[in-house]
């Protein structure tokens, strides 16, 4: 260590070095980090923005983006998590930091396939789209001036001469805002939204764009821009997937929950057997209500449905001894006799309790697990049924569980969307009579806990309300997010830990 102020002068050069490569809180990621971190920080940055991008899925859906509720909610998780959420902090070196490592180490985990890609790009953009907007108009400048976007502003006769065509192809313009906006003359190609909506005024292969829409420019062309990074990126996995230390973390990721561990069971034992016919009615999500009515059904579930399943009612409350019988009661009224459910079937439900092999205590499935991986074939019923079902079939299960007409097109309209997870909450919102579920759902043990909460008196609903004190819900027929899911983060035991297991369920 130097410890001379010769020493010290040049750790603050340095430090002023570092600084320099954030000289906005906002930008377009096109340079990646060239510094070296600990595996330790490389995982919390990325798990934090993970936690951040949930956030932005779920408000995206539940507000409407200029709404003050929307603001409010984003900049109070923009801070709790330490990223950059005053355009005007010059202190905040720390939070920009952090900002571009865990873009691009969320970059590297969700350009493994079409959905991650398509869900990290939408986030991105819902989130860039925030922080561009929450900037003053002279920050703006500056920062298209650094992106080189630096846009031609027309004068004021040509804007007079002008005025009557940008009023008629203006939307909600009048003389005096015209005279008071500033407008930029915009290459045709760079404002082919505006054009289409018919928001802009066109004039020999130009549109002029007034200022408050230069954002609509700006956001397609971070669009492009990490459209093409994220594609190049795949391209690059290859080298990456052979780095053994990287390539689990990223796997990691990109399947990642952080939540409560549903693998400790607080209410071990207080629930009975013949609790659960009854609680998969009320209290299951639409993946375990399906996969209890299929166990009843035909009194046998495959590899995955076990899995699923028996992790679940492990995590609800069911003690070793009653999976035990649960699952043995069942198998004997199929084919199974008893012999053979405990040579066959017993060891593997002791090993998920960590009672066999290397004791690991297994934790439940949570929702990211559950749609990203093992989808189910012909005869299996794990999965989730958002994410692998037949819409129509979807619609006729939620028919058949009595749900209205108009919730089953709100449930299809996020499932379009591919918003698995979201339209499970409007399932357990519809279910419940709620209005706004509360929480963002990540892990059916989770919605269970909730449930029973909400049903025995231990939770108020959550309602959001607007300045007229009316319910604020944005239509689902807005922007939608574009997700496989809505991953949150990491928990303390990785997928890993399951492969064990699951070569213990290989028989069906």
């Amino acid at each position: 260590m130097e410890f001379s102020s010769r020493g010290r002068q040049r750790h603050a050069r340095l430090a002023g070095d570092r600084r320099e490569q954030y000289p906005h809180s906002l930008q377009f990621y096109l340079e990646p980090p060239t510094e070296s971190i600990s595996l330790v920080e490389f995982e919390s940055f990325a798990i934090d923005r993970l936690r951040l991008l949930k956030v932005v899925e779920n408000l995206g859906v539940s507000y409407v983006r200029s709404s003050d509720a929307y603001k409010t909610k984003l900049e109070a998780e923009l801070r709790k998590l330490k990223f950059p959420y005053r355009a005007l902090a010059e202190d905040d070196y720390e939070a920009r930091r952090k900002d571009h490592i865990s873009h691009f180490i969320l970059r590297l985990a969700y350009c493994q396939s079409e959905d991650l890609r398509r869900w990290f790009l939408q986030q991105e953009m819902d989130l860039f789209r925030y922080r561009f907007n929450e900037l003053t108009e002279n920050l703006m400048q500056k920062f298209l001036e650094h992106v080189n976007l630096s846009f031609e502003a027309i004068g004021e006769d040509l804007k007079n001469q002008l005025a009557n065509e940008l009023i008629a192809s203006t939307p909600g313009f009048t003389q005096l805002k015209v005279k008071e906006q500033m407008f930029y003359k915009v290459g045709l190609a760079d404002a082919v939204d505006l054009f289409r909506a018919r928001r802009v005024y066109i004039k020999d292969g130009f549109a002029f764009v007034p200022f408050k829409e230069i954002d609509v420019i700006v956001l397609n062309n971070y669009r492009t821009k990490l459209s093409k990074a994220l594609a190049l990126t795949a391209r690059s996995l290859p080298s990456i997937q052979s780095d053994e230390r990287l390539q689990p973390l990223l796997n990691h990721l990109s399947h990642s929950y952080v939540g409560p561990d549903y693998s400790i069971q607080k209410n071990t034992g207080k629930i009975s057997l013949e609790q659960i016919d009854a609680l998969s009615v009320k209290s299951f999500p639409l993946c375990m209500r399906q996969l209890h009515r299929a166990l009843r059904e035909s009194h046998h579930l495959r590899h995955g449905g076990r899995m699923q399943y028996g992790l679940f009612l492990k995590g609800i409350g069911l003690t070793l001894e009653q999976a035990l019988e649960f699952w043995k009661k069942e198998f004997i009224r199929g084919k199974v006799d008893a012999d053979k459910f405990d040579k066959g079937y017993a060891y593997s439900i002791r090993h998920n309790y960590g009672k066999e092999g290397k004791r690991t205590d297994y934790t439940p499935y949570s929702c990211m697990k559950i749609i990203m991986s093992n989808p189910p074939s012909q005869g299996d019923y794990h999965g989730c049924p958002f994410r692998h079902s037949d819409p129509e079939l979807l619609k006729q299960k939620l028919q058949s569980y009595k749900i209205p007409p108009s919730g089953i097109a709100q449930v299809l309209e996020l499932v379009k969307g591919m918003h698995y997870q979201l339209a499970c909450q409007k399932y357990f919102e519809l279910t419940h009579d709620i209005d706004d579920i509360g929480f963002s759902l990540n892990h059916p043990n989770q919605y269970f806990t909730e449930s029973q909460k909400l049903l025995n008196g231990g939770r108020e609903p959550k309602k959001e309300f607007n300045n007229s004190g009316n319910f604020q819900q944005k239509n689902n027929s807005q922007e939608s997010i574009n997700s496989s899911s809505t991953p949150a983060s990491s928990n303390e035991k990785a997928d890993t830990e399951l492969e064990g297991l699951e070569a213990y369920f290989t028989e069906d």
